[in-house]
């Protein structure tokens, strides 16, 4: 039997639960996995069965294992700066999508992204950033389109975080692996937004 042949472990609704009541744990100290346990290394050497995908930001500080209180092999972590769906990051996405069928797919932003604000910086205010810089801003600026270029700094770059997501949340719900498995009913896709400052994690809406 082929690893997409075998049930999922959780329904979405079910690994939605688990990575709030983690991020619960991770806020109150109460963290479940403080060391790695060789049976679940051992274990996951035949085979991952994730319950959840992540497409989180690189940012130093969001690591999403931390934050959910998550175990090895339980979620399937894919880091960008800006958490955009580059063509490299949606080749990862299908395969977790589409292979592993993980019945959740958060896309997760947070506080103060730089990255955001690059691109903030690029529209308003015509910025210049290295070459590679440009085009990875290049696919947050359509997430822009809506933002007050007169609000206040700090209102200002809040709204383009959640932009950003919903931006990049938008996309993976009407790619052909997103619409398929929608159509299935066995999948969930979520935003979020990490407080850097309490280490909270805020859910947007759901798909």
């Amino acid at each position: 039997m082929k690893i997409h042949d075998l049930p999922m472990p959780v329904s979405p609704e079910e690994g939605l639960k688990r990575l709030r009541d983690g991020n619960e744990r991770f806020l109150n100290g109460s963290a479940r996995f403080p060391t790695v346990q060789k049976e679940v290394l051992a274990s996951l050497a035949r085979e991952q069965r994730p319950y959840a995908t992540i497409l989180g930001c690189s940012d130093s500080r969001v690591p999403p294992e931390l934050v959910f209180d998550a175990n090895f092999g339980e979620l399937f972590v894919i880091r960008v700066a800006g958490n955009v769906l580059s063509p490299e990051v949606a080749g990862s996405m299908q395969y977790a999508v589409a292979h592993l069928k993980t019945p959740l797919c958060v896309v997760l932003g947070h506080e103060n992204c730089g990255a955001v604000q690059a691109a903030l910086d690029r529209k308003f205010r015509k910025a210049r950033h290295l070459l590679r810089m440009e085009l990875l801003i290049k696919n947050i600026l359509p997430s822009l389109e809506n933002i007050d270029k007169h609000a206040q700094p700090a209102a200002q770059i809040a709204c383009a975080v959640e932009a950003n997501v919903r931006w990049t949340m938008r996309q993976i719900a009407e790619s052909p692996e997103g619409r398929a498995r929608k159509r299935e009913g066995t999948y969930m896709l979520a935003g979020a937004i990490f407080e850097i400052a309490t280490g909270r994690v805020r859910f947007l809406e759901q798909i």
